[in-house]
């Protein structure tokens, strides 16, 4: 008996199976202003098109250093959906109201896409400030990545 069960244990620890998943991925991206005075713009962006990477890409070696000759019309998307979403600041400073309401409207956004059977799966954020003297240009940044397991092939 213990024989038997060392060997069907040998068997099934070298058959492989294969759990991998693939999966497709969406990216939605936050730009909220912090330009003083509500003289900024803020948007959400999510891109309908898509675009093979491959077709702007170049693999540079020592032999052949050519570089990716595309256009920069080409990567363009034309088609994406772009949200309107208010200002940090307006004239009387930090606007806490706009905060809340583009809180809103992105809680829409996520909901929507959890209906959809997107995964939340990763968010990034960063904030860009000139920081200078003047200090007059800043956005804050996040991208939310989503993430739907693919239908089987």
């Amino acid at each position: 008996m213990k024989k038997i069960l060392i060997t069907l244990f040998a068997i099934f620890s070298f058959i492989q199976v294969n759990n991998a998943q693939a999966y497709e991925y969406q990216i939605v991206t936050v730009v909220e202003s912090i330009v003083p005075n509500g003289l900024g713009r803020s948007r959400m962006v999510s891109a309908n098109e898509t675009r093979d990477y491959t077709e702007f890409t170049s693999t540079r070696t020592e032999e052949d250093n050519t570089r990716n000759k595309s256009k920069r019309k080409d990567i363009r998307v034309k088609g994406f959906d772009e949200t309107k979403l208010l200002n940090f600041y307006n004239l009387g400073g930090i606007r806490f109201q706009n905060i809340a309401a583009n809180d809103a409207i992105v809680m829409s956004k996520l909901n929507t896409m959890s209906a959809e059977g997107w995964e939340l799966f990763w968010i990034n954020s960063a904030v860009e400030s000139e920081g200078g003297k003047g200090d007059g240009n800043g956005i804050y940044i996040t991208r939310y990545t989503f993430r739907k397991a693919k239908a089987a092939e």
